[in-house]
């Protein structure tokens, strides 16, 4: 029940309040995160030519940062919600722009492997860790609108990323580097500085905001209480409780599934529209020179664009309604049919359409995903949970890209690859079946 000084606090402006404060930063945060991990993939249509990398190679390579991400996101979450997301995450990054950098110091296969395995050690826990965070800040409720704007970072990053990248590979030559090299030099930097930044900036708790007054801290310390008991997750905070909650495997498998198609997007969406727009070239080394390699970053732009765009209107929708399963399987169904048509594509037109169905149908997804565990769990088993269904998704990570990459070489084309990941994403739909449907608690107003 309200008291006397809560009860003057307009509930909407509180989360409008909240989320221009958190919502921007972090999504900046997460951009320069993920810039650094996919940014391989604008890389790669010059560094393959000039290392001789393989398909093979380069996929597996490109996926084995999620090996090393993986094996350590749930210690990382833990110690996250010991140690502080504000001295943690702060951590994470520095470290991770400092490996990022590095990656223009590759020289062949043994080194490519390395440096994106310890890339992926480096940043386990940053999105684990923000997904987490938010808990901290919005209840159920709000929860999916919140996430989906943060994750709209994961498609805008392909965004700036594409025409920033598609700058630097111009850099050719310039004080005898590559322009690979440059990319990773100029887009590892920033990730360092965003590190430092989150020293002065991020708050771990409501309760350290400056920003916010005594009647909001309160009234939100008193909601998400009531949000955590009405979903279940005040009966489940031990870690062990994350393990023994079905929802939480299920999810894990979703999530996998769901990494499989995303980074198919980010890791090899440039290479088969390169093969669409240059089949000669790709029939023989896949690669075109540097003028070409820019205006494939260029393409690459749109759908991103539009899975920004579709990412918050799904995660609008799904809080409005209440509901996450329907969603979810909308979004697995429309990512099904742009992998399969981008399999038959044979126009730049076309493939661009179809990899914008699936990049939308992929990313989109996010949004009424990761409202379902942090609902229903708290405490370590929210932490645990979360890093569960992470750890589990990068699986997913590593096998896309590497078995895209042995299909190319296998049958010296991308359609069967991409048709596999077509399959992927109805799968995906099929598990959405087992999750619960409409949420039917009741929001406590102001």
């Amino acid at each position: 029940m309200p008291t006397a000084q809560t009860a003057s606090v307009d509930r909407r402006a509180l989360f409008s309040k909240i989320s221009w404060h958190i919502i921007p930063y972090i999504f900046f945060l997460y951009i320069l995160a993920y810039l650094d991990r996919v940014n391989v993939g604008f890389a790669a249509l010059e560094m393959r030519r000039d290392l001789m990398l393989s398909a093979t190679v380069y996929g597996t390579g490109a996926g084995i940062f999620f090996l090393g991400q993986g094996l350590f996101d749930l210690p990382s979450n833990l110690l996250l919600g010991k140690v502080g997301p504000r001295l943690w995450i702060a951590r994470i990054m520095i470290t991770w722009g400092i490996i990022a950098t590095c990656m223009s110091l590759v020289k062949g296969e043994h080194s490519f492997y390395l440096l994106r395995f310890f890339l992926g050690v480096s940043e386990a826990g940053f999105f684990p860790g923000m997904i987490l965070y938010l808990t901290y800040w919005f209840p159920s409720e709000e929860r999916a609108r919140a996430v989906a704007k943060f994750m709209t970072a994961t498609s805008l990053a392909g965004v700036i990323g594409a025409p920033i990248s598609s700058f630097l590979l111009k850099l050719e030559g310039r004080s005898g580097m590559h322009g690979w090299q440059w990319l990773f030099i100029v887009e590892g930097i920033p990730t360092i500085l965003g590190g430092i930044s989150v020293l002065f900036y991020l708050r771990d708790h409501p309760r350290d905001a400056p920003w916010l007054t005594d009647a909001e801290k309160k009234w939100l310390d008193d909601e998400l209480e009531r949000d955590r008991k009405a979903g279940g997750a005040t009966e489940r905070h031990h870690l062990l409780d994350a393990f023994k909650l079905p929802m939480v495997w299920v999810l894990a498998g979703i999530f996998l599934l769901d990494q499989i198609g995303i980074y198919t997007v980010n890791f090899w969406m440039p290479l088969v529209l390169n093969a669409i727009v240059h089949p000669a070239a790709a029939a023989a080394k896949e690669i075109t020179d540097a003028a070409g390699a820019s205006q494939i970053a260029r393409y690459s732009t749109l759908p991103y664009i539009a899975a920004a765009i579709v990412t918050v209107i799904i995660g609008w929708s799904s809080d409005r309604l209440r509901e996450r399963r329907g969603h979810m399987i909308l979004c697995m169904l429309v990512s099904a049919v742009g992998f399969a048509w981008a399999a038959l594509a044979h126009s730049l037109v076309i493939g661009l359409v179809a990899f914008t169905l699936a990049a939308v149908g992929f990313f989109s997804l996010m949004g009424p995903f990761w409202a379902l565990p942090t609902r229903v769990l708290g405490g370590q088993a929210a932490a645990g949970g979360v890093a569960i269904i992470t750890m589990i998704g990068s699986l997913g990570s590593f096998v896309g890209p590497t078995v895209t990459g042995r299909l190319r070489d296998a049958t010296h084309s991308f359609s069967a690859g991409l048709y596999a990941v077509a399959g992927v994403a109805v799968l995906a739909a099929v598990l959405c079946l087992f999750l619960p449907g409409r949420d039917q608690s009741k929001t406590t107003e102001a």
